[in-house]
């Protein structure tokens, strides 16, 4: 099978969404691609990512999938910049936090193996995309960062439940109540990436599980990392609903008013709440 690569339209709204995916044989490679960004997803790209998930883990023919972003950095969670025009197009924080919850929920039930290729940071809904891979792979700049509280939010992404599902309930306390980047080997030493590499071995690390899974017996694989995430995620959808609900909430406040603002204008936020 030859190499395709093509960018997902948004079925919603005829934009162009910010990802690529190439198909290499019986591999699909997903890049986020907005390094200008970061690699922040808008709406459109997390409902078209959901999509491409959901529509790729049934094709017999796919046996993994590798999630990764273009240039430094992995993906630094919703890009605010886009928000005042999601609103006037009729976006709500409710579709918002579906699509997330939705994508999320696609690559942990994907029935092929989903590895995650971490460069720079993986901040905010990227720390759930991060961790809803079943392996990840990490450079040695890499970090994680559950920023929300910066700016009057919550985690949302599953984080809540990802990061506890890991590493335990302190750990998931400090990097969500106090909004500190964790760097990738305390978050190895936690138990959050599979493995950390130099920036160099990366791609051939990653090449090397990838190789392992996409030759290997696919119901098997299948059945095992439904096992896992059935052992170890159980808590997954309560905490999908909590988020949502409060990130909802948070997200109508006059402190994420004042904290998108203060981040956007680069200043400190003066909460009131």
């Amino acid at each position: 099978m030859s190499d395709t690569d093509s960018t997902v339209p948004a079925t919603a709204t005829g934009a162009t969404t910010g990802f690529t995916t190439v198909q290499d044989g019986t591999v699909l490679r997903i890049t986020i691609t907005k390094p200008k960004r970061k690699n922040a997803i808008d709406y459109d790209t997390m409902v078209a990512l959901g999509d491409t998930f959901h529509t790729a883990a049934e094709q017999r023919e796919i046996r993994a999938i590798v999630l990764t972003g273009a240039g430094d950095d992995f993906c630094t969670g919703a890009d605010l910049s886009t928000s005042v025009a999601e609103a006037q197009r009729g976006i709500t924080p409710d579709m918002t936090m579906d699509a997330a919850n939705r994508l999320v929920r696609a690559i942990v039930d994907a029935q092929v193996p989903v590895i995650a290729r971490i460069t720079g940071a993986a901040a905010g809904i990227g720390v759930g995309l991060a961790l809803a891979a079943d392996l990840v792979y990490a450079s040695e700049d890499s970090y994680l960062l559950l920023a929300f509280i910066n700016i009057g939010l919550m985690p949302d992404g599953g984080a809540a439940a990802l990061v506890a599902a890991a590493a335990g309930r302190p750990l998931a306390a400090r990097m969500a109540l106090l909004g500190e980047r964790l760097p990738a080997p305390a978050a190895a030493a936690a138990g959050l990436f599979t493995a950390v590499v130099p920036d160099d071995e990366l791609d051939a690390v990653v090449q090397t599980a990838v190789a392992k899974i996409a030759t290997g017996p696919r119901r098997a694989l299948e059945l095992t990392k439904k096992a896992l995430n059935q052992a170890t995620l159980s808590a997954l959808d309560t905490a999908l609903d909590a988020e949502r609900a409060g990130q909802i909430e948070l997200l109508h406040s006059a402190d994420f008013a004042e904290g998108a603002t203060a981040m956007l204008t680069k200043r400190k936020p003066v909460f009131t709440d």
